[in-house]
């Protein structure tokens, strides 16, 4: 399978470089192909702006939106832009790989996908009707794909827990995993989370490459979070918000999961 793996720390000799490392090689081991985006070894222009495109609207202000539309849809784009989109088509399933700083993902990697899922690219996609929002939340450019965050924090695991301090981490990974992942299709994968970065020994690091293997090795196997797609039911349209009898009561990103059961009828068709 072809697995396009993204990567943003600064240090190649950091934990993350090596957990980097480590990723490549089990998967070239297992058979797959893949290709690297390695952010800070790149030299990624992080910023969106008017020089994401080759030729600008003649005499229009910049629009960040109508901007990157004209240019998909024109063959404009800068071409840094348009080798990683070659690569999100080209992959069966797309690794982020980062550490959690300030709470979210290094501005390199937030740099990335602001600039490579482009109006027409990855929003923007499909009608908009009474029946439908655009191809998107489970539909979209990048659906039948699968994607999965590889994430190291500083914090305990315990501050990640549901009352710990820092928010429960699938709270913190919901906008990556909902939006960015779910947004314009993939499949999403639970999270491998590395905790305590800074009191990492030789042993521990062995039982985490051991952990972090299992999963690679699960890459295509493992039940993806059961998100609910946008346009079978689960909503109404174009309120776009749960309808009232699924999960009453209920509110946070939390319920736009299916809960244990739940399959039968338009709110749990797939």
């Amino acid at each position: 399978m072809n697995i396009l793996l993204v990567h943003a720390h600064p240090e190649p000799r950091s934990l993350n470089g090596s957990l980097r490392d480590f990723t490549i090689q089990r998967l070239q081991a297992a058979g797959h192909s893949i290709q690297v985006s390695d952010l800070y070894a790149m030299n990624w222009k992080a910023p969106l702006d008017a020089d994401d495109s080759i030729e600008r609207r003649s005499g229009e202000r910049f629009d960040p939106s109508l901007d990157s539309k004209n240019a998909y849809e024109h063959g404009l784009q800068s071409l840094d832009i348009v080798r990683e989109q070659e690569k999100l088509l080209w992959a069966d399933a797309v690794i982020l790989q980062f550490p959690l700083w300030w709470f979210s993902m290094p501005a390199i990697l937030k740099g990335w996908v602001e600039r490579v899922y482009a109006y027409g690219f990855a929003y923007g996609v499909g009608e908009h009707s009474d029946a439908r929002w655009g191809d998107r939340y489970g539909e979209g450019t990048l659906a039948g794909k699968r994607a999965m965050l590889i994430v190291t924090a500083g914090g305990w695991e315990s501050h990640y827990g549901p009352r710990g301090i820092n928010g429960p981490i699938d709270e913190l990974l919901f906008p990556i995993h909902h939006g960015i992942f779910y947004y314009p299709g993939f499949d999403v994968l639970p999270p491998f989370v590395v905790y305590r970065t800074g009191r990492i020994d030789q042993a521990r690091y062995a039982e985490i490459c051991s952990r972090l293997g299992e999963r690679l090795d699960e890459l295509f196997s493992t039940a993806p979070i059961p998100y609910r797609p946008q346009n079978a039911g689960a909503y109404e349209i174009p309120d776009l918000t749960l309808r009232a009898e699924i999960a009453p009561g209920q509110t946070g990103g939390g319920v736009h999961v299916e809960s244990a059961g739940e399959g039968a009828g338009p709110a749990g068709s797939r």
